[in-house]
């Protein structure tokens, strides 16, 4: 499956792959093979992802076409901490 999503919104924030790789904490190579759904992307990523993005994560992978994300917890109990 490719993740065209991932493709258009990287290119709509104006981030090239090597951008996002950094700020995912992941290598440039690695984040090619997700948009081109070489590889699965692990949740922490998606996860991620959708933050970046201020999007859901089944918006990400084309499960729905509603870009808007769900509710977030109240403050304090979001996921993952950091």
């Amino acid at each position: 499956m490719r993740y065209a999503r991932l493709k258009n919104l990287r290119e709509d924030s104006d981030l090239t792959q090597t951008r996002l790789a950094e700020r995912l904490q992941c290598s440039q190579r690695i984040y090619s093979d997700y948009e081109r759904g070489k590889v699965d992307i692990p949740t922490e990523i998606l996860i991620r992802l959708a933050l970046i993005y201020g999007t859901s994560i089944d918006y990400l992978l084309e499960l729905t076409d509603e870009k808007t994300p769900y509710a977030r917890k109240e403050k304090g109990q979001n996921w993952p901490k950091k």
